[in-house]
């Protein structure tokens, strides 16, 4: 069994950034409006927060994540947007604080679960510690690509995008199926050059159809916090060619992305994809 600590460590260190990203606005500055529709940068911080919350009682109380599921769900259209807006409605010195909170306490709890390798409840499939925690990293980085846009700040790519451009791979048999089209039958050969210099490759050396690009371009399309005619990524064959205009690595129906041109997407991302489950 693999080592989960990595991708405990890298959640740690991307919300990290991310605090000091927003530690010091103003109140108006809270307030701003990012790419998300009809969302501040108050309500990225409280999704995440929310997120936070779910993935917590998750792993630490199986009854009653059921009972917050269920209650979440009888509102399917709208229980993202309601939960992001009742975080956003505090002071953002108490939502800052409770964010903070949360992702100790849910670190703590993900390390446990983590020792005794259980799964627990999610939206869709059960989760692994290490699944839950990649895919917390999805979010904070994408939601964090957000509110770097709402400030006009261009943000340093690092190495802990690998966990994204996984869950990016895993999710493209979905991606097709979200969107009633069938998913190709051979794999890709996907090369794309990490922050680091490194080359990540996936897929079959030999295979027929191959993407090349940077990590970065390919993290922000399948986010969509990017259109991909402006990123450097290129696709060889049909179906991967396609997969560069549907790809997401978000659960949920097909998300609208953002148009050609546009510094940053155009709306926010349902929950997180797990990378080592199917997506429902």
């Amino acid at each position: 069994m693999s080592d989960p600590t990595p991708v405990f460590a890298d959640l740690r260190e991307e919300s990290r950034e991310l605090d000091l990203l927003v530690a010091e606005l103003t109140e108006q500055e809270w307030a701003r409006a990012t790419p998300a529709p009809r969302w501040s940068i108050a309500h990225q911080i409280a999704h995440l927060h929310w997120t936070d919350r779910a993935a917590l009682l998750a792993v630490s109380d199986e009854a009653a994540f059921r009972k917050f599921a269920e209650q979440a769900l009888t509102s399917p259209d709208s229980f993202v947007d309601d939960g992001a807006a009742e975080g956003a409605r505090l002071g953002p010195a108490e939502l800052l604080t409770r964010w903070r909170e949360g992702r100790q306490s849910l670190d703590r709890a993900l390390r446990e679960a983590a020792a005794r390798h259980t799964r627990f409840p999610w939206f869709g499939p059960p989760m692994s510690a290490a699944s839950m925690a990649t895919g917390r990293l999805m979010e904070t980085w994408a939601h964090g690509q957000d509110v770097a846009d709402a400030l006009g700040v261009v943000r340093a790519p690092t190495d802990r995008l690998r966990h994204v451009v996984h869950i990016g791979m895993r999710a493209r048999d979905f991606a097709f199926g979200a969107r009633g089209l069938p998913a190709p039958r051979e794999e890709f050969r996907v090369e794309v050059r990490a922050p680091s210099g490194e080359l990540w490759t996936y897929g079959p050396e030999d295979a027929a159809q191959r993407i090349t690009g940077p990590a970065v371009d390919l993290c922000l399309l399948v986010t969509q916090r990017a259109h991909r005619a402006d990123l450097a990524l290129t696709a060889e064959g049909p179906d991967a060619d396609r997969w560069l205009d549907i790809a997401q690595a978000f659960a949920g129906p097909p998300g609208t992305g953002r148009a050609p041109g546009e510094a940053a997407p155009g709306e926010a991302a349902p929950q997180a994809a797990a990378p080592e489950e199917p997506i429902r």
